[in-house]
């Protein structure tokens, strides 16, 4: 565990060990919580990390079938 100061803006720095290992970069968000009378501070996924993530997930037939149906009830 690593002690960090709380400046008198309410800012800490979150030690960069732990940027490192959770992928924590300059413009990254994160969420701070309370859970169970303990702050929690959770990195927020972007949208690169969510690239790819649903691949293989849907037939491409299936799809376009899908996409067909749609358009034809906007007609």
């Amino acid at each position: 565990m690593t002690e960090v100061s709380v400046t008198r803006k309410g800012q800490i720095t979150i030690p960069v060990e732990l940027r490192r290992k959770f992928g924590i970069i300059e413009g990254s968000k994160v969420e701070v919580a309370e859970e169970e009378g303990i702050i929690v501070i959770k990195r927020l996924p972007s949208i690169f990390d969510l690239a790819g993530s649903s691949s293989r997930k849907g037939d491409i037939g299936e799809l376009k079938r899908m996409l067909d149906e749609m358009r034809a009830e906007d007609a």
